[in-house]
């Protein structure tokens, strides 16, 4: 019984996991760096998570409807947009970022742009910290930023070391 719990074996190989991390840790750096440069560290601090969930879907499965590039760009402006809404109607409570999230997944399914950790970024920005609260709606300028730059070095980097991304629309995509 306890052997379904367990996930199938992986079928890539070290050097692919490597790979992956590699991409992963550059494309973090980069998009925090980036981020910090323009909106400040603390701004950039409080997006590395959903940041660093995306940087796994685009660097290691990056074959995956997820981790597309309309997934990730549309996700996080849906996840940016419904938060902010949501922290002005009913304030910045755990409630209101679960609410926030649980809507941004809804719309994200309806635009056909679902990327998880954009529900993540949802429950952050509600919960934001003070610099983050304080820039108000230009906050989806950072989102969209850190989001924007993860792709470019998804881009670049997947495309560099022969990992073909982004699938086109007549590629068969792994669906999840």
């Amino acid at each position: 019984m306890l052997a379904r719990w367990l996930p199938a074996a992986i079928n890539t190989r070290p050097t692919e996991w490597s790979r992956a991390a590699i991409g992963m840790a550059l494309g973090t750096l980069v998009s925090v760096w980036l981020c910090g440069q323009v909106f400040g560290i603390e701004v950039a601090q409080h997006l590395i998570g959903p940041l660093g969930a995306s940087a796994v879907l685009l660097f290691a499965v990056s074959s995956g409807a997820l981790a597309q590039p309309w997934s990730i760009l549309g996700g996080y402006l849906c996840a940016g947009v419904i938060a902010l809404l949501v922290a002005h109607v009913l304030g910045r409570t755990l409630g209101s970022a679960c609410l926030a999230a649980g809507m941004a997944l809804l719309l994200m399914c309806w635009l056909r742009c679902l990327h998880p950790p954009a529900g993540a970024l949802a429950l952050t920005l509600v919960l934001a910290d003070p610099a983050t609260i304080a820039m108000d709606w230009k906050a989806i300028e950072p989102v969209m930023l850190g989001a924007a730059t993860m792709l470019l070095c998804a881009l670049a980097y997947n495309n560099l070391t022969r990992v073909r991304y982004p699938k086109s629309a007549s590629e068969p995509v792994a669906r999840i």
